[in-house]
């Protein structure tokens, strides 16, 4: 293990936890209920790709595995202690670079809370105080609410990314936003609750499995 897995994080009603096996039940009704409102941003496979777990419990796997390497941080996302959705730090680089991605996706039953916002606050805080330096978040343009949470955190602007990830069937323009630890003076978590955290809680490139 190192300093970043295993974690639980815990602010308010909000809370980040390991993504576990038990969670299938939960997890499969959540998707159940969202399937529309998150297939313009779920994650796809190129044509005659076969790479990705065909089952919940293998994406578990997957994902167990790669936290053991070190690249890659899977939260489950509770809200009032029932399962919500995931928040998942992928591509974590050491050595020169220390730095990884965040993906996410959430219930529509409990968007337009601000739990998102504080979410990904609380994940690019971990990873900060776990040695990592820089946080980057890859957001299709036309995911304007998903937009809302990297700019009320205050996230730099990076650019266009042409045909980035493979999303709901195509490949997809993606807009880079990014922030380094000497670009806050504090914990990013503040910084939300400082300026309210109230909307803008659509998912962004989340990870994505069968039943």
């Amino acid at each position: 293990m190192n300093r970043l897995w295993p974690a639980i994080l815990s602010r308010d009603d909000i809370r980040l936890r390991p993504l576990s096996a038990r969670d299938r039940q939960q997890w499969q009704e959540v998707r159940a209920r969202n399937i529309e409102w998150l297939r313009p941003w779920d994650a796809t496979l190129p044509p005659g790709a076969s790479d990705a777990p065909a089952t919940f419990r293998g994406m578990v796997r997957s994902l167990r595995t790669a936290a053991r390497a070190g690249s890659t941080l899977p939260f489950a996302l509770d809200v009032d202690g029932r399962f919500r959705g995931q928040v998942t730090v992928g591509s974590i680089h050491l050595g020169s670079l220390r730095g990884a991605h965040i993906g996410y996706w959430i219930d529509q039953a409990v968007a337009g809370r601000g739990v998102m916002p504080m979410a990904v606050a609380m994940a690019v805080d971990h990873c900060f105080a776990g040695g990592l330096h820089r946080i980057e978040i890859n957001i299709r343009p036309e995911n304007q609410p998903s937009i809302r949470v990297v700019e009320k955190l205050g996230l730099r602007y990076e650019g266009l990314r042409e045909r980035y990830l493979h999303i709901d069937g195509d490949w997809r323009d993606h807009v880079t936003y990014a922030v380094t630890v000497e670009e806050l003076s504090g914990p990013l978590t503040d910084r939300v609750v400082r300026h309210g955290s109230a909307g803008g809680d659509l998912p962004n490139t989340p990870k994505k499995s069968g039943n």
